[in-house]
This record gives structure tokens, sequence and C-alpha cells, in this order.
């Protein structure tokens, strides 16, 4: 449905892919992470607090134009040596 959605202005935030789950209409944010090493946590440690307070800003800006809110998912999928698609890897609160 989009992809790298940005709210205006500064300090707002980003969501790099924003889908439909066929199987049942929900609307997933997906944060794609990809880190060349796994110090420092690796990619699912470089998705913080702060970062997924972004993205939830980001999905509300963009529900806010919709007519009717669907059910909505945050997945988040880690590249490093392979591909992990992590369903439901963070809540909206």
């Amino acid at each position: 449905m989009a992809r790298n959605y940005r709210t205006p202005g500064r300090g707002g935030g980003e969501i790099d892919l924003i889908m439909r789950d066929p199987a049942d209409g929900t609307l997933v944010f997906v944060e794609v992470r990809q880190r060349a090493s796994g110090t420092h946590g690796g990619a699912g440690g470089s998705i913080t607090g702060v970062k997924q307070r972004r993205i939830v800003f980001a999905a509300r800006h963009y529900l806010s134009r919709l007519r009717q809110l669907p059910p909505c998912r945050f997945d988040v999928v880690l590249v490093e040596a392979g591909i992990e698609w992590i369903r439901g890897a963070f809540d909206a609160q």
C-alpha cells in the first residue's frame, strides 16, 4: 500500500512498508532492519522503544487519513545472515 511513508515535519516517524495481509485484511506496518554484524544486539537490537514510538506515531498519522480503522499489526523484518519476519513484534502502546 505504501513504502517509506513519512510524517510531515521534523521529529516525526517513518514506516518502511505498509501492507495488507490478504488472509484477514489486517493493515501491517513493517519495519525492516539490517545490520552487517551481530554486535550491539544486531538488527533486532536496533528497534528501541524510541524507534517503536516513532513507528507508532507514523502509523497513527497514516490511519488518521482513513475513513474506517482496520485491524492493525506491527511486524519487523530482520536481515542479517538470513531473513526473519516477526509478526506482531510490538504493540502500539
